[in-house]
C-alpha cells in the first residue's frame, strides 16, 4: 500500500495544537467536539465544507453505490473510472510549478528539478470521492470518546474497527489514524513490483498477497484483538529464480512491547526460518534498497524513534482518483518510464491534507532525520511523504496514487511510488494492469490458523 485548516467554530483547535504536550494526549475530547462529527465534520473528522475558492468541494458522502460504473460487474475486476468525462484543467510543469508552490510539497518540487523535461502533474477537478462503510462511521463516533494513546504513544486503547482519533490533538494521533485505517477486512491480490534503474530498465517481480485486517474482524472487539492487527502472507510467483518464496508477517500495534513477527519459507532449502527483526529502516530485499520497512504503506510500524508534530492543514495537489493507472488497457511498459511513472496516466487534485512532521529523537538511529507526511483528510491515508537524510537534505519522496475501491467502499492506493532523488531510481508497488484479476475483498476472513508458520510449510510444498 496518505496530510491539513479547520473552519468556523473549530478553528481554535488548530491554533492551540502547538502548545499541547504529551500529557494532553490522554485527555478526552469534549462533548462539543464530538457533536462536530455529526455537523461540521464528516463522520471520520474531515471538514465537510469546501474551501473559500470552491476548488475543493463540499463532501456529500463520496462515491455511493449508485455512482459505481455499470461496467463494474464482479469482484476482482479492474475498476472502471467513475469520472471518464474529466479532462485536465491544467498541467504543472517545470516552467510554471513555482506559481503553484504553496500547493506543492518540497518533494514534488524536487521532482521537477530532477526531471525537468519529463515530469509533470496533470491537475483535475477535485472530487471528494472518499467514502466508507457505515459501520466505520458508527465505530469512529464511539471511538472518539474512548480512545487514548498508551505506552508513550506506541499504541492506543479504547478503539476498535474504526478510526481512533477523528478529532486529533497531536501528530501521533493523526499517525495512528493512518496506520489502522480501513482497507477492507480480508484482501487477496496479485501485483507486480519493480525497481526502475536510471536507464529505465527493470525486472518485474510478481507477488500474490493476502492480508487479514484483524482490527476490523466483524466478529471481534477490542478485548479479542490482542496486539496483532494485521496478518499478512506473500508468495513470490515470478521470476523463476524467486518463485515459491513465502513471507508470513504478524503486524503488531505496539512494536516496542512486541516486535513484528515474520517467518520466511526458503524454496531452495524447503524450510521455514524466523526472519530477523524487520523494522524501522531495515531495507526491503525485493525493493533494491529503495524502500525501508517503515516506508511501506507510506509509513508503518512503530513511531517511537521520531518526535511527531502536528503542523496543521494545507491544501495540496495530491494523487487522487487514479483509475487510469489500474486500467487493463495498459501494459507495464506504458507506466514505467525513466525517472518516474508516466504522467499521462496520473491524476492530481487539490485536497486538504493533515501535515505531520517527524524528527529523529536524540540518541535514536535511523537513515532518515526527518519525514514530513501529508494525509488525505477524507481517508487518513498518507498521500505523500517527503524524507530527509541525516544531513537534513531532501532525499526521497514517496507518493500513494489514491482511488476509491467503490465496491467496499474504501479509499486506498492504486500504486505506491518511492523516488530516490539522489540515486535517480524509483520503486513501484501495486502494478496489476496485466493481471486477469485485480484485487478481491471479502468480509469473511480465513481462520487465523491459516496464517501460522506450520501452514506456511504446507503451502510451500504445494
Amino acid at each position: 500500500m496518505s496530510h491539513i485548516n479547520f473552519i468556523n467554530n473549530i478553528s481554535f483547535i488548530i491554533s492551540a495544537i502547538s502548545i499541547f504536550t504529551i500529557k494532553i494526549t490522554l485527555a478526552e475530547i469534549s462533548p462539543q467536539e464530538v457533536e462536530l462529527l455529526e455537523t461540521n465534520l464528516t463522520p471520520i473528522g474531515a471538514e465537510k465544507k469546501g474551501n473559500s475558492t470552491g476548488k475543493i468541494p463540499e463532501w456529500t458522502g463520496g462515491i455511493k453505490k449508485t455512482d459505481i460504473p455499470v461496467t463494474f460487474t464482479k469482484p476482482g475486476q479492474h475498476y472502471p473510472d467513475p469520472y471518464p468525462q474529466d479532462k485536465p484543467l491544467f498541467t504543472i510543469t517545470v516552467n510554471n510549478f513555482k506559481r503553484y508552490s504553496k500547493n506543492l510539497t518540497k518533494g514534488q518540487m524536487a521532482l521537477f528539478y530532477s526531471y525537468p523535461k519529463t515530469f509533470n502533474m496533470p491537475i483535475y477537478k477535485s472530487r471528494r470521492s472518499g467514502s466508507l462503510p457505515s459501520f466505520i462511521y458508527k465505530n469512529t463516533y464511539k471511538n472518539s470518546t474512548t480512545a487514548k494513546l498508551i505506552n508513550n504513544g506506541n499504541g492506543f486503547t479504547g478503539a476498535y474497527a474504526g478510526f481512533p482519533f477523528p478529532i486529533p490533538k497531536n501528530g501521533l494521533e493523526v499517525l495512528w489514524n493512518h496506520i489502522v485505517r480501513y482497507r477492507g477486512i480480508y484482501i487477496k491480490r496479485k501485483q507486480v513490483i519493480a525497481s526502475v534503474h536510471r536507464n529505465g530498465n527493470y525486472t518485474p517481480i510478481t507477488l500474490l498477497q493476502e492480508a487479514y485486517f484483524h482490527y476490523y474482524n466483524p466478529h471481534g472487539n477490542e478485548s479479542t484483538l490482542g496486539n496483532v492487527y494485521i496478518y499478512y502472507l506473500s508468495e513470490t510467483l515470478a521470476p523463476a529464480r524467486l518463485a515459491g518464496s513465502l513471507l508470513l508477517t504478524f503486524e503488531t500495534l505496539d512494536q516496542v512491547k512486541q516486535p513484528r513477527l515474520s517467518w520466511a519459507y526458503d524454496v531452495g532449502q524447503r524450510r521455514i526460518r524466523r526472519a530477523p527483526n524487520a523494522s524501522y529502516d531495515t531495507p526491503i530485499d525485493l525493493a533494491d534498497g529503495l524502500v525501508t520497512i517503515d516506508d511501506v504503506d507510506m509509513f508503518s510500524g512503530s513511531p517511537n524513534r521520531f518526535d511527531w508534530k502536528l503542523k496543521g492543514k494545507q491544501e495540496i495537489f495530491i494523487p487522487y482518483n487514479n483509475y487510469k493507472l489500474v486500467s487493463p488497457s495498459l501494459k507495464n511498459n506504458d507506466i514505467l518510464k525513466v525517472g518516474h511513472i508516466n504522467p499521462d496516466y496520473t491524476r492530481y487534485e487539490l485536497h486538504r491534507v493533515w501535515v505531520v512532521e517527524g524528527t529523529l529523537k536524540k540518541g535514536k538511529r535511523h537513515i532518515y532525520f526527518q519525514r514530513t507526511l501529508y494525509l488525505d483528510e477524507d481517508s487518513w491515508g498518507i498521500a505523500i511523504a517527503d524524507l530527509y537524510d541525516i544531513r537534513g537534505k531532501l532525499w526521497r519522496v514517496n507518493m500513494a496514487y489514491l482511488l476509491n475501491y467503490y465496491d467496499q467502499p474504501t479509499t486506498w492506493t492504486s500504486l505506491d511510488v518511492y523516488h530516490d532523488l539522489q540515486a535517480r531510481r524509483y520503486f513501484v508497488g501495486g502494478i496489476a494492469n496485466e493481471m486477469k484479476n485485480y484485487i478481491t475483498f471479502s468480509n469473511i476472513p480465513p481462520n487465523k490458523s491459516y496464517f501460522r508458520p506450520a501452514a506456511l510449510r504446507q503451502k510451500g510444498r504445494r
